[in-house]
């Protein structure tokens, strides 16, 4: 930790314990100490630590090729993309690595496409953003976020943006003009407290877009590939999106895998040089997201996530204590509201620690919990007791100490 802080910028306050391995859904600290992980890296490890048909496969392609950029063709990519594309229900992909970096291709490619095919003026082309929402961390997407701590000295920037509420179709009405290209949304709002749409939101954000021709664009990196107990987040509400974003669990929690998926007719708009990555669809990366997607093809984890996530949505609304606001949950995803007069997320998340289960606060008063979708029944019990003890020991608690003794 003292090498991290001296060495490593502030950009993250974590909590006082040190992970050294990780196997399904535990993690073990340097000290032996073992803890269950309800964050999953956003997300990233929905399949859990080391997943051994991921490691395998990801061993293997590294013993063959791992690099050739996309100047060559690969014996991985093509295999990948066919599998991706099937797994979503479109007919291209558009391979990169972070998920900033594939909001930011989506946001490239719905302008172009603005542009060329709508026929909106040159430098005109706007996007109609929400309240609340979390795209990543480049100066054009802080530039749309109403987050003042992740926007805050980073100007000037990037114009073309229009911020309405999340949740209100009328909103997004109102907002829509002749220049208008796109819609870009969450299905579920991660970052901000694992937040809800209304019901029939999404459906009219679909029926706006079709009325005055724009692309409804969904970012799924955090709610996609099975943690909502769908495959999409959308597959709630039977929409489909004209631009699905992906990544996190796409890598398997082995490296950065993200992709742009849409049809012929939109992402057709792309051409040689017109835009690239170095390390987009690189074979290492390929292989294992077409792992992923053979792994998800299954529905093994889409109904984990749907049976797993109701009885975690059970156990956090019996918890009866006056310290809980509000409890979301969309299958194995839960966001919980704390009074924080009592408590706050930061707080609770230390007590959780104390008790072998690690978590992660957002926004002052709220706790996020996103075990890995091959968590036991066992283990969301133990969540649930945790949350339920953590919030029984009353008043603030002392700064935390030495890790928890060894669970399990």
């Amino acid at each position: 930790m003292a090498l991290t802080e001296q060495w490593a910028a502030h950009n993250y306050h974590p909590l006082p314990v040190v992970v050294s391995r990780g196997e399904g859904a535990w993690v073990t600290d340097v000290e032996g100490r073992r803890y269950l992980d309800c964050l999953a890296g956003y997300s990233a490890l929905n399949f859990g630590h080391c997943h051994p048909r991921l490691v395998a496969r990801a061993e293997r392609q590294l013993r063959q090729l791992t690099l050739t950029s996309r100047a060559f063709y690969n014996d991985q990519l093509g295999p990948f993309a066919e599998a991706l594309g099937t797994l979503v229900g479109k007919e291209m992909i558009l391979p990169m690595n972070s998920g900033a970096e594939a909001v930011e291709t989506a946001i490239k490619v719905a302008r172009r496409w603005g542009h060329q095919v709508k026929g909106v003026p040159a430098d005109r082309a706007r996007i109609i953003v929400m309240d609340g929402n979390f795209h990543g961390r480049t100066t054009t997407i802080v530039g749309f976020s109403t987050d003042e701590v992740a926007r805050a000295g980073y100007g000037p920037f990037t114009p073309g943006f229009d911020v309405v509420s999340y949740g209100k179709a009328s909103a997004v009405e109102d907002a829509i003009t002749d220049d208008t290209v796109a819609v870009l949304l969450e299905p579920v709002q991660g970052e901000g407290g694992v937040l809800l749409p209304p019901d029939g939101f999404l459906r009219d954000v679909r029926h706006l877009c079709d009325t005055h021709g724009l692309l409804f664009v969904a970012d799924e990196i955090q709610s996609g590939l099975a943690r909502t107990g769908r495959t999409l987040a959308l597959d709630h509400e039977g929409v489909t999106a004209d631009i699905i974003v992906l990544g996190k669990a796409l890598g398997g929690g082995i490296l950065p895998v993200s992709a742009v998926a849409a049809d012929v007719g939109v992402l057709g708009v792309i051409t040689p040089g017109s835009h690239g990555s170095t390390f987009g669809g690189n074979p290492l990366a390929a292989a294992v997201g077409h792992e992923v997607c053979q792994m998800l093809a299954t529905g093994e984890f889409q109904e984990r996530a749907t049976r797993l996530g109701a009885r975690l949505d059970a156990g956090l609304r019996g918890l009866g204590h006056d310290g809980v606001r509000e409890v979301r949950c969309r299958g194995l995803w839960a966001g919980v509201d704390l009074d924080p007069q009592l408590l706050t997320g930061r707080e609770l998340c230390e007590r959780l620690l104390e008790r072998g289960v690690l978590a992660k606060d957002a926004h002052g008063s709220t706790v996020r919990l996103a075990p890995p979708l091959v968590a036991t029944e066992d283990d969301i019990d133990l969540l649930v007791e945790a949350f339920s003890s953590a919030l029984a020991a009353g008043g603030r608690p002392p700064p935390p100490g030495p890790s928890p003794a060894p669970i399990g």
